[in-house]
């Protein structure tokens, strides 16, 4: 599932009620989830932050900059941190799915509609800049609000978007695309705090400054420090002393955890700690992370343990919370402190007891029904074939196919998540189809309106089914795979995946079939019954395979 983040930083942190319109708007967008504000009454600045499917992120950052455009008056502003705009800058980052490419198309449609419809000068920076000079957040913002007089009369300053020309009340924004920071402390047993900050200068890439062998600082030819890079990209550190604590720590940000990852750095630092005689006692994360991040660390533990990375992501992710003492200060919470859990909606159907689900299928609701359970065989598929390659790991006899049992686990894990999510998205592309259907139909325009909107949903209605028969092929080859390698006396649980892979494959190609009927775009209906077809023949002919292996070794 795609999934973006934004962080839009507004020019007040004193009037609540302004704050309070500003997530107003935020929440009135579907499919958003605001998960923090924090606000600055020194800095008379606040940070949102929010996130949620791409396009619905895209809509409440415009709706939450509109309103911040009526409410927030920059000529009288005043505050501690560099500013130029009532919203100042609007970040938008990848968390799941997404490209930076995608995030920089995000960010270039935000910018133009903000500058066509709002009127407020916007800047691309950092990933999004479309100037090299301009890349740098803190040159965009040069002269703060102040500035922009006389910008709007340079050339050289004239807008990505919108009008150059001077906004006294909204000043102008800066809009840009740009990795997630994971702020990581790492916790010493020691109260002293030179230690925790020699260890931050050796691994942060900025470095130490350089010496000679009596000591003294080296300096270049224009009597610039010389500097010795640290240790990893990416990571900017500082040592520090909590009096809470009654300890000192290594405060770390890591701005692209994907080239410089918390496990690495930390793991760096014990050997670093213990060559000063010092111990590292566990670890903290301040704020959220991305699942994808957490899963990375709990199969590097994994890994080095030589255990299966196949299981469930919780416990890929417990592994790493036990491995990286994320829970030494506090508890550490998944469903809060992982971005993809925060967001999830709680009455989902997947969050489901297996009774629960049942009973709400065999009653009168609409929803769900056959698209669901078509996505819920194949995740029972993925799921068996999963088991079956972990009961082949580490099994006696069955060395020669250790790495495809390795392999084949995480695949059938990956199996069985996506489909799980495809549970849901079935049911919520039947439920937009009802709403469409809803619409108001007395004028010309709203008679259009809905049919555009009619069309939309029921195309979603078979991408739903059309996504998890793809889902299903995965999952028979897979039961084919580890069919041929697998332990013997799960035999019969790799059989049972094809067949219900198969089941899946069936389920889901009924209801392309069901809705097919509804659509208007002829190239839409003949791309895709044509695709459904070939995926349905090829499940057909792997699994009667399987069946037949199966059959035939029982």
């Amino acid at each position: 599932m795609k999934l973006m983040e934004c962080v839009p930083n507004f020019s007040e942190g004193r009037d609540q009620s302004i704050l309070d319109a500003i997530a107003a708007a935020i929440k009135s967008v579907k499919n958003v989830a605001l998960l923090d504000v924090d606000p600055g009454a020194d800095t008379n600045r606040t940070v949102f932050t929010m996130a949620g499917e791409p396009e619905a992120v895209v809509e409440a950052a415009f709706q939450a900059i509109k309103k911040a455009a009526e409410l927030i008056d920059m000529s009288k502003h005043h505050g501690e941190h560099p500013r130029m705009g009532a919203t100042d800058v609007c970040p938008f980052i990848p968390i799941s799915d997404m490209t930076m490419e995608e995030c920089v198309e995000y960010a270039r449609k935000l910018g133009k509609r903000v500058g066509d419809e709002l009127d407020i000068p916007v800047y691309l920076y950092e990933n999004a800049a479309t100037k090299p000079e301009w890349k740098n957040l803190a040159n965009v913002r040069s002269g703060e609000y102040e500035a922009l007089p006389q910008k709007a009369n340079d050339p050289a300053w004239k807008p990505d978007f919108g009008p150059h020309a001077f906004n006294a009340k909204s000043g102008a924004t800066a809009i840009s695309a740009r990795e997630f920071l994971i702020a990581y402390n790492i916790n010493l047993n020691t109260r002293d705090k030179k230690k925790a900050h020699d260890i931050a200068l050796t691994i942060r890439e900025s470095g130490r400054a350089a010496r000679g062998k009596d000591g003294k600082m080296l300096k270049d030819d224009n009597g610039n420090k010389i500097m010795e890079p640290g240790l990893f990209s990416h990571c900017k550190a500082v040592g520090w002393y909590i009096d809470g604590y009654n300890r000192a720590q290594i405060s770390i940000n890591l701005t692209n955890y994907k080239v410089t990852p918390p496990h690495k750095v930390l793991d760096k630092v014990r050997e670093l700690a213990l060559e000063m005689g010092i111990q590292v006692t566990g670890s903290e994360l301040v704020g959220l992370i991305p699942k994808a991040a957490l899963l990375e660390s709990g199969k590097y533990y994994l890994m080095k343990m030589n255990e299966s990375t196949g299981i469930p992501e919780k416990m890929i992710m417990e592994t790493a919370i036990q491995s990286m003492g994320l829970a030494e200060l506090a508890p550490f919470d998944l469903d809060k402190k992982v971005i993809e859990y925060a967001i999830q909606k709680s009455e989902r159907l997947s969050a489901m007891t297996v009774e629960e689900f049942c009973d709400l299928l065999s009653t009168d609701a609409p929803a769900p029904g056959g698209g669901s359970v078509a996505a819920l065989c194949a995740s029972m598929s993925g799921g068996l074939s999963a088991m079956v390659a972990n009961l082949t790991i580490d099994k006696k006899g069955y060395e020669k196919v250790q790495d495809h049992a390795l392999e084949y686990a995480p695949l059938g894990q990956s199996i069985k998540e996506r489909a799980m999510h495809c549970i849901d998205l079935d049911t919520d592309a039947f439920y937009a189809m009802m709403d469409a259907m809803r619409l108001p139909k007395k004028t010309d325009e709203e008679i259009a309106y809905r049919d555009e909107q009619i069309e939309k949903c029921t195309q979603g209605a078979i991408i739903a089914p059309l996504q998890t028969l793809r889902i299903a092929l995965e999952s028979i080859e897979l039961a084919d795979k580890v069919c041929a390698i697998g332990n013997v006396n799960a035999l019969s649980d790799a059989g049972v995946a094809a067949l219900t892979g198969l089941a899946a494959a069936k389920a889901a190609y009924f209801n392309i079939r069901i809705n097919i009927a509804g659509i208007t775009d002829e190239s839409f209906r003949k791309n895709t019954l044509a695709e459904a077809e070939d995926l349905l023949a090829k499940c057909n002919t792997i699994s009667a395979k399987v069946e037949k292996d199966v059959s035939a070794r029982l």
